[in-house]
C-alpha cells in the first residue's frame, strides 16, 4: 500500500508547505507548521470551489444602493449590545471561550427567546446528543421549547437540512467537529475548519441565514484552528471570565454591523445566563468607609462607560523592589512609576508595587492612568480619598495629563451614579452648566503634580 503523502500547514494562515520549518514561509509564525495528509485532486474536487465565487459585473461605489441593515432583536439585551443592536440577516457570528464558560447555554437561550418570537431556529450540535441538548433545556427551564436539534457533523449533511428547514438563525456548536467528506482530514484540522467555514458563509449569504459558529479556543486563549477563520465571518465575539466567578463578560473582537470593543455582562445563575443592567456595581468595592489605595476609575468599553475600582497596595520590599499588576499593563505600572518619581516627587524605588482592577476586568485603555498614580499614591501615603471621588485621564512621560476619548459621557455615567468629586484632564472639563452633572465638582488638570495638589487640598 502506497504511503499517504503529507503536507505541513500552518495553523495561523493556513499556508502548506513541503518540508517542516520553524517559521512559517507564507506568514512568518513560528512554530505554527503542523502534519497533515495531503489531499488528492480529482475532477470532482477541482471545481468544488465554483460555488463560492459567482460572476458579478463592475459597479461604481456611488450607483450601489446602501441600506441600513434590519436587525432581530434576540430578547437577551446584553447580546443585543455586543452584537449591534441584534442579528442581521445572512450574517456569521463566530463565538469562541474556553470550555464550560457558557457558551452554548447563552446561545440555547437565544435561540429559545427567538424560537418564541416566531423566528425558525435550528441548532446543530456536533458534541452533544440530542438527549443532552433537551437535558440543559430542561435545566435551563426552558419548558415546552420549540427548537429544532440536529446531531450531526457532516458539512453536507448540514448544508441539506439548512436549505430544507429555512431556518433564519442557525448555529454550529461547533466549527471543529464538522467535516467535508471532500477532503481526508481528520474534524478540527486545519484545512476542514477553514473549508467548512468557508461554505457554510457562503451559504449564509446566498440563503439569508444567520450562522453562529462556535469555536474552540487554545490553551493560550485564542480561537483555535487558521487565523483566516476570523477574517472570514462577520463578527468576532470572546467569552471571558472565571469559570469560578459567577460573572461572563461577551466582548466584541470584530464586528461589520456594530462597535468593536463593545462588551455584555452576564451573570451565571441556576436558570443560565441572565444580563446585568448595572454592570458597574459589579466592579465596584462594598467599603461602607474609604480606605487608602483604592481609587474609582470610569473606564470607556465600546460604547459603554464603566465605573471600576482601581486597588494599590505599596509595601516595603527587598533589594528587588516587585512590580505586579492584574488588570492592567505591568510596562505601562513601570513607567507610571517613573513620572511619578520625576514629576511629582513620590519614590517608590524601595517598595513593592501592586496594582489590581476589580472584579477581574481587563483595562487596556490609557484613561487609567491618572486613577493608577492616585490610587498608589494614596497607598504610600496611607490617606485615602474623599468619598464619592472619581479620576480618569492619560499621562505623559512629561507628566501632562491628556484627555481621555468621550470625556463628557464618563462624567454623566459617574453622576448618575451619584459621585461627588471628579479630577479630570483638562480638556474634558465641560464648557458651561451641565444639568446632568449637578452634584458633581470637577476639577481639571494639566499635570499630575496639580491632580496631587488638589488630592492634598481635598484630604
Amino acid at each position: 500500500m502506497a504511503k499517504e503523502k503529507t503536507v505541513y500547514s500552518c495553523t495561523e494562515c493556513g499556508g502548506s508547505s513541503a518540508k517542516w520549518q520553524g517559521k512559517c514561509p507564507h506568514c512568518g509564525s513560528w512554530n505554527t507548521l503542523i502534519e497533515t495528509v495531503a489531499e488528492s485532486v480529482s475532477g470532482a474536487s477541482r471545481n468544488r470551489f465554483a460555488s463560492l465565487a459567482p460572476a458579478s459585473e463592475v459597479a461604481v461605489l456611488a450607483d450601489i444602493e446602501a441600506a441600513e441593515v434590519p436587525r432581530t432583536p434576540t430578547g437577551i439585551g446584553e447580546l443585543d449590545r455586543v452584537l449591534g443592536g441584534g442579528i442581521v440577516e445572512g450574517g456569521v457570528v463566530l463565538i469562541g471561550g474556553d470550555p464550560g464558560i457558557g457558551k452554548s447555554t447563552l446561545l440555547l437561550q437565544a435561540l429559545d427567546g427567538l424560537q418564541r418570537a416566531g423566528v425558525p431556529t435550528l441548532y446543530v450540535t456536533g458534541e452533544e446528543s440530542g438527549a443532552q441538548v433537551a437535558l440543559r433545556s430542561r435545566r435551563l427551564g426552558l419548558e415546552r421549547s420549540q427548537v429544532k436539534v440536529l446531531a450531526e457533523i457532516q458539512l453536507e449533511k448540514i448544508q441539506a437540512t439548512i436549505a430544507a428547514q429555512q431556518p433564519a438563525v442557525a448555529v454550529i456548536d461547533s466549527i471543529q467537529t464538522v467535516y467535508s467528506e471532500q477532503l481526508t482530514s481528520a474534524p478540527g484540522s486545519v484545512a476542514q475548519v477553514r473549508e467548512c467555514a468557508a461554505h457554510l458563509t457562503r451559504a449564509a449569504k446566498s440563503g439569508g441565514t444567520t450562522i453562529v459558529l462556535v469555536g474552540h479556543v487554545t490553551k493560550e486563549g485564542a480561537l483555535a484552528g487558521p487565523r483566516v477563520l476570523e477574517h472570514m465571518v462577520d463578527t468576532v465575539l470572546y467569552f471571558e471570565g472565571d469559570t469560578h466567578s459567577s460573572f461572563r463578560l461577551v466582548r466584541a473582537i470584530k464586528n461589520r454591523f456594530g462597535a468593536v470593543n463593545e462588551i455584555g455582562v452576564f451573570a451565571m445563575t441556576e436558570k443560565g445566563l441572565k444580563g446585568v443592567a448595572n454592570p458597574s456595581a459589579i466592579f465596584l468595592s462594598q467599603h461602607s468607609e474609604p480606605v487608602p489605595g483604592s481609587c474609582v476609575l470610569v473606564t470607556l468599553e465600546g460604547t459603554r462607560p464603566m465605573l471600576v475600582e482601581i486597588q494599590a497596595l505599596v509595601d516595603s520590599g527587598g533589594p528587588s523592589p516587585r512590580r505586579l499588576s492584574v488588570g492592567l499593563e505591568r510596562d505601562r505600572l513601570a513607567m507610571l512609576l517613573a513620572v511619578l518619581h520625576r514629576h511629582a516627587g513620590v519614590a517608590c524605588m524601595d517598595q513593592d508595587v501592586f496594582v489590581n482592577a476589580v472584579g477581574g476586568v481587563r483595562i487596556s485603555e490609557p484613561a487609567a492612568d491618572l486613577a493608577v498614580m492616585l490610587a498608589i499614591t494614596s497607598s504610600l501615603r496611607g490617606r485615602a480619598l474623599p468619598k464619592g471621588f472619581i479620576a480618569f485621564g492619560e499621562v505623559g512621560l512629561a507628566g501632562e495629563v491628556r484627555p481621555a476619548p468621550r470625556g463628557q459621557e464618563r462624567l454623566r455615567e459617574a453622576a448618575k451614579l451619584g459621585f461627588s468629586i471628579a479630577i479630570v484632564p483638562k480638556a474634558n472639563a465641560p464648557k458651561g452648566k451641565v444639568r446632568e452633572l449637578e452634584g458633581l465638582t470637577i476639577h481639571p488638570v494639566e499635570r499630575i503634580e496639580e491632580a496631587l495638589d488638589v488630592v492634598r487640598g481635598l484630604a
